[in-house]
């Protein structure tokens, strides 16, 4: 079973877990399982088009998924998936 780290913003879906361990031989069934036991992670996740949010990135160990093969990276009982939102906000003009 790999473990997906939470980041800290989508813990309020997850009970406050900061990982959780699921199966799942690729990252789209690893996401599927994921989504299927929190439910309410899928609209930060998901697009509804099923498809990884354009400004959420995924990391299998330390490689971005989509320098890999995207949501069909094989991912091992011994992975560690990241899911990192992106950060905006600010003014870079002061």
């Amino acid at each position: 079973m790999a473990t997906i780290l939470i980041p800290t913003p989508l813990r309020r879906y997850t009970n406050n877990l900061s990982k959780v361990t699921l199966q799942g031989e690729i990252i789209s069934e690893v996401i599927d399982n994921l989504v299927t036991t929190y439910p309410d992670l899928q609209r930060h996740l998901m697009d509804s088009s099923g498809a990884v949010r354009p400004f959420v990135n995924i990391f299998v160990d330390k490689d971005d998924i989509r320098n890999l093969h995207a949501q069909n990276t094989s991912v091992s009982g011994t992975s560690v998936i990241s899911i990192v939102p992106a950060i905006a906000g600010g003014n870079l003009n002061h």
